[in-house]
């Protein structure tokens, strides 16, 4: 992809659009379709399932064939059967049993359900992976709309590639050094769906690699794929002292591995211009060489790679490397080209801290100079902390683009428990980039409630929607204050509520001590506004008016700002209703309802 590939690289791979669930009326829609058996799709490779498409069509015209031409039925099975006798009848103008006309006929209905049933089964098999079924799909999404985290687990450092068609992530396991013994990877047609690959590389496969292993960085070259990743984490004067350890290289057949150790050393193993060999990031750039780009302890360097991939070049003064640090640089350093333009990121702050963030800094040539243009991620109190180690995911032949980064959730503390997030990343009109602004939606196109805590009875989700078992509470692990909440809401009985929480706080199973507000709709009360201390409920607003049906679907929306609450359902413009309460001002956000069968979808907490 172009975040390591710039665009007419000497190195060209498939870059054909892949599948992707949106709307099918423009290129440019972000909601959702589902794709019928997506598991099974996924689990076999494209180029079978192209084979069984193209034999399936051809035994089609086969058919047709046998049955219409004359030359095919000396070799057809059935010719012998009377339905294919090309007699006339007796009178030689009726219809008879044998007639052309009727033989006909009776042919039409009977091949007609077969061709139905079979184009039928083949139909959604060539909607995926046809190739001329995939070209005219763009990925135009405002943030991972089926959720962040978009996959489960404790994961940081992402870098990202695209092969084949695919979507990879190439992340840390966030855990503490002695348990970081293992890389995992995740693969996406469509960036909703994931794929795990696990254990692509290990330190078994790695001799040298005594401690943990992180930050990977994968390319492509030469039929072959690489990962550069750091490992033992040394420090200043040990590799001096005979401490091995640095930026080590690996390589494999496939995107997915196995990896094994390339040179059997590290590719980086000492300290150059104070830059400790951690956090590498690889780039090939128009011209077809190779960089890699690396560094910690607040200095950032840039090498060339040999054609190899596996050895470091020589710059035209004979050094190999050079320094790059801009202004408030950390670690993590990231490289991409956009119209010309080339754009490094890198990460600032204390990774175990709140204060991690991503800053960038634009040039003319690949070697700089880089000044510090803006901070551009960080964290954010109402959704998450510790914001940074970037990666970039560009959509092929668009500018479409989106920042992959790790997370920490706002209730977490232990300072390795972070996760994977992307947002999209906009470019202003002069090249520079947009701050970004972590979006909370999820819309469950993924199958899947990562992130959303279960209180009570257990919840699942179907068909797009989170659906609960019983008297259940989920929530997010956000910290709004003012915001526009969205979700759409079905019940199941007459008698049965469902809403929306939010400012909510001491949240549990038996919701004794929950404090918050909620907006709830009946099919027999319509739509209620409740606020709930120490578990008590108290009613702040009610409309009767509301036609909520069981088992229909409504659009929900609570919208407080300050002490000002309004609610709207369906019709969004005017509020059913408008109440005025401080008792809370920020909290976390959910969904709740009193019975099995409530069903929640296309959930959005915005600021105002």
């Amino acid at each position: 992809m172009t975040s390591k590939l710039a665009t007419g690289s000497g190195d060209p791979r498939p870059r054909s659009s892949p599948v992707m669930e949106t709307s099918p009326i423009n290129k440019k829609g972000t909601r959702s379709l589902n794709l019928p058996h997506e598991g099974l799709a996924t689990a076999i490779p494209w180029d079978h399932r192209l084979s069984a498409v193209y034999i399936a069509l051809l035994a089609c015209v086969i058919l047709i064939l046998g049955i219409y031409s004359p030359g095919l039925r000396l070799f057809w099975p059935f010719s012998s059967l009377h339905w294919l006798n090309s007699s006339r009848a007796w009178d030689q103008i009726s219809l008879g049993n044998n007639t052309v006309a009727q033989q006909l006929i009776e042919i039409s209905e009977m091949v007609s359900p077969i061709l139905q049933a079979v184009f039928g089964l083949l139909l959604p098999a060539m909607t995926r992976a046809l190739p001329s079924a995939r070209q005219n799909v763009v990925l135009d999404y405002t943030t991972s709309e089926a959720g962040n985290p978009f996959v489960d687990g404790w994961y940081a450092d992402p870098d990202t590639e695209f092969y084949d068609g695919k979507y990879w992530v190439f992340p840390t396991s966030s855990y503490s050094y002695q348990e970081q013994t293992y890389l995992d990877a995740f693969s996406s047609h469509d960036l909703i769906h994931w794929e795990k690959h696990k254990n692509i590389l290990t330190t078994k496969d790695v001799k040298w690699a005594k401690g943990a292993v992180w930050a990977p960085a994968p390319i492509s070259r030469n039929g072959k794929y690489y990962i550069y990743f750091g490992a033992n984490d040394i420090q200043e004067g040990e590799p001096e002292a005979g401490v091995i350890g640095g930026i080590g290289v690996a390589v494999a057949d496939k995107p997915e591995g196995p990896y094994v150790d390339a040179i059997g050393k590290p590719l980086i193993g000492e300290y150059h211009n104070g830059a400790q060999p951690i956090d590498q990031d690889v780039f090939i750039d128009d011209d077809g060489q190779a960089y890699i780009f690396y560094g910690g302890h607040g200095h950032c360097n840039m090498a060339k790679l040999n054609d190899d991939m596996i050895s470091v070049g020589k710059f035209g003064d004979g050094t190999s490397y050079k320094e790059i640090t801009p202004e408030g640089y950390v670690e993590g350093p990231q490289m991409i080209k956009r119209n010309g333009k080339y754009y490094l990121m890198w990460s600032e702050g204390v990774w175990t801290g709140p204060d991690y963030s991503v800053s960038y800094a634009m040039a003319d040539s690949i070697m700089g100079p880089f000044k510090k243009l803006a901070k551009i991620l960080s964290q954010d109190s109402a959704v998450a902390k510790g914001s940074g180690h970037n990666g970039v995911i560009h959509i092929p032949n668009t500018d479409i683009w989106y920042i992959i980064y790790h997370r920490r959730p706002l209730s977490e503390t232990d300072g390795n428990h972070r996760v994977l997030a992307y947002d999209r990343m906009h470019f202003n009109k002069d090249g520079t980039i947009a701050p970004i602004t972590m979006l909370v939606k999820d819309n469950f196109a993924d199958g899947q409630s990562v992130g959303w805590k279960q209180y009570g009875g257990k919840w699942s989700v179907g068909s797009k929607r989170l659906t609960n078992s019983g008297a259940a509470v989920a929530m997010l692990d956000t910290n709004f204050g003012d915001l526009v909440y969205d979700a759409t809401i079905s019940i199941k009985g007459a008698s049965a509520e469902a809403g929306l929480l939010f400012r909510a706080a001491n949240v549990s199973d038996n919701l004794a001590q929950l404090n918050g507000y909620y907006a709830k709709v009946t099919a027999s009360k319509g739509v209620t506004l409740e606020k709930v201390v120490n578990g008590k409920s108290s009613t702040l607003g009610q409309d009767h008016t509301a036609a909520i049906g069981a088992g229909s679907e409504h659009h929900v929306r609570v919208r407080a700002v300050g002490s000002q609450i309004k609610v709207f359902v369906d019709d969004l413009k005017t509020p059913k209703i408008t109440a005025t309460d401080a008792t809370f001002s920020t909290g976390a956000d959910g969904v709740r309802s009193s019975a099995a069968g409530a069903r929640f979808g296309s959930v959005s907490v915005a600021k105002p």
